[in-house]
């Protein structure tokens, strides 16, 4: 099985941060789940692969992120969810909606995505209250919508650049993402030569199309800047979706909303069942009223 890989490093004077990411398997799983269209797949793509940096950057095992897009395009909503190892799963609302490509031939991101706000969700495991930070959408691109709000909520000047690649088939053909983040009291000069290099990396797919690694990717971003890698991570398209998950969130319902549910089935000449898909997955879950319905000891039937 084909894994995505980051790269993680930091400037040796503390001044910034780097990640680098191939995302190609990641985005390949993710088209296996959804069969979305090819705008669908670039704009998903692209919200997984930032995500999946975000995640790998947080501090306790227990962490997560979820990065949303509500925007007023055709594509709907877009989610994306990482843990602490850079493990994504994601989904999009409207998988086959598509628009025309822009006049050089590239797909059309931010017309499919449109005008709304963008949302970071990052959970500790641990309070009942996540931070949660919005920010406009600048352009429904995706990467520059992150670096937006890491600007605006969080004070962090970030450089980010993403790319998916879609074969004419739908297949991705390249996929990946740099994300440069200055640190407090970064040096000038080095920020300085960040934007310097900031102009190679304009086509991140380009440069994995043509084979280069994630550490030849670092190396052009940090280029006349020492700075040192200090791990290399697999990380995969992951969805923690199971049956005990899927039915405890029924249960949520209520017992007498479920009744409901199951008499409203069994009335249409159906199994007196309800099927449930994971979102993430759209693997099918289906329970019947045993599955559903405690006793009035709270155990289940």
């Amino acid at each position: 099985m084909e894994h995505g890989t980051i790269l993680r490093g930091m400037t040796r004077d503390g001044s910034a941060r780097i990640t680098v990411i191939n995302s190609r398997a990641i985005v390949e799983e993710m088209i296996r789940h959804h069969k979305p269209s090819h705008t669908a797949t670039a704009a998903l793509g692209r919200l997984l692969t930032a995500t999946s940096l975000i995640g790998c950057m947080m501090g306790e095992k227990e962490n997560t992120v979820t990065v949303g897009v509500h925007g007023s395009g055709p594509l709907g909503k877009l989610l994306a969810v990482s843990d602490y190892y850079g493990n994504v799963r994601g989904y999009v609302q409207n998988p086959k909606a598509d628009v025309p490509r822009k006049p050089n031939g590239k797909l059309d991101v931010g017309a499919a995505v449109g005008e709304g706000t963008l949302y970071v969700i990052r959970d500790d495991g641990k309070s009942s209250k996540p931070h949660i930070g919005t920010v406009g959408l600048v352009s429904g691109e995706i990467a520059e919508d992150i670096a937006a709000y890491y600007a605006e909520s969080e004070q962090i000047p970030t450089l980010c650049a993403l790319g998916v690649l879609v074969a004419p088939d739908g297949s991705c053909l390249a996929a990946g993402g740099v994300m440069v983040q200055l640190l407090p009291f970064a040096d000038s000069t080095v920020v300085d030569l960040l934007e310097r290099n900031a102009s190679a990396l304009t086509s991140v797919t380009d440069l994995f199309k043509n084979g280069l690694s994630c550490l030849d990717i670092a190396n052009i971003a940090m280029k006349d800047i020492p700075f040192d890698p200090f791990d290399e991570i697999t990380v995969d398209y992951l969805c923690n979706c199971s049956k005990i998950r899927m039915r405890e969130a029924l249960r949520k319902v209520g017992e007498k909303e479920l009744r409901t549910m199951l008499d409203e089935e069994e009335a249409e000449g159906k199994p007196r069942a309800l099927t449930v898909s994971c979102q993430f997955c759209n693997k099918s879950y289906v329970f019947g009223e045993h599955d559903l319905i405690k006793t009035k000891k709270g155990e289940d039937k």
